[in-house]
């Protein structure tokens, strides 16, 4: 079966799916058989919402020390990599952490890109 068209919620002949489906339609997707000349509608459906923290990739060094951005008014964040052995860089304005700890505390999404 070959995939021809692919609507997100909102598009065009999606509208009786977002009544059905509400909040957890992600995509109606037309597919068709060459085979037995037939066309199916089918839908991908959100089943199940639980909380997830993106872990450490597997290739990593967890003792490699990465930079980190936590704003002024973080106060919360800035003690916690502080007691998390994490070391405050003035000459880069950046706290610099171990990757287990980025990962720990929720802060990969601070990271400082190079």
């Amino acid at each position: 079966m070959k995939v021809r068209l692919t609507l997100r919620p909102g598009q065009r002949g999606t509208h009786a799916l977002v009544e059905k489906y509400a909040e957890r339609l992600l995509a109606v997707r037309y597919r068709y058989c060459e085979q037995s000349c037939r066309r199916f509608k089918t839908v991908e459906l959100i089943e199940q919402v639980d909380s997830w923290m993106p872990g450490l990739p597997k290739n990593a060094d967890p003792d490699q020390p990465v930079l980190v951005r936590i704003a002024v008014d973080e106060y919360r964040l800035r003690e916690q990599a502080r007691r998390s052995g994490g070391r405050w860089r003035p000459a880069e304005r950046a706290w610099s952490l171990s990757l287990q700890a980025v990962y720990d505390l929720g802060l990969s999404g601070h990271v400082i890109k190079e």
